[in-house]
């Protein structure tokens, strides 16, 4: 299969809605599946021990974490000289973009689900991350 031609269904996947797509010619099969923003997995967290002080749940409450949807490549920025999406101290609303994650040449957008002030970044730039990684620490 032709490389410009793999580019050419990327990029038209990119605009459209499909999330998924997948063809053969001859021995060649190629699958495209593109993360969506409701891909993003966020999860709040708990009081760890009803041990701990009223002020150190309710501080535990308001922490959410974003976790990677997906296998790849952490960039906190569009472009190597573009600045960051978002920084330590930032509040952040919902929707906004947080980072890019690459995964199989795709560039894929997370999205935060909820406004709060970025905590922590809890990866580095270009550095891999797993699927369920945390990425980062915002407070509600």
């Amino acid at each position: 299969m032709d490389l410009s031609k793999v580019k050419k269904l990327m990029e038209l996947m990119e605009d459209s809605s499909l999330v998924e797509f997948s063809l053969k010619e001859g021995d060649d099969k190629i699958v495209l599946k593109k993360a969506t923003a409701a891909d993003a997995v966020v999860v709040q967290t708990s009081a760890v021990s009803s041990q701990e002080a009223p002020v150190a749940e309710e501080e535990a409450e308001d922490e959410l974490y974003v976790l990677s949807p997906m296998v790849g490549t952490f960039y906190s920025a569009p472009s190597p000289d573009a600045p960051s999406f978002v920084n330590v101290g930032d509040k952040v609303e919902v929707g906004q973009t947080l980072c890019i994650v690459e995964a199989m040449k795709l560039m894929n957008e997370i999205e935060s689900d909820y406004a709060g002030e970025i905590e922590a970044i809890l990866v580095s730039n270009e550095q891999k991350v797993e699927y369920g990684q945390p990425l980062f620490k915002i407070k509600a």
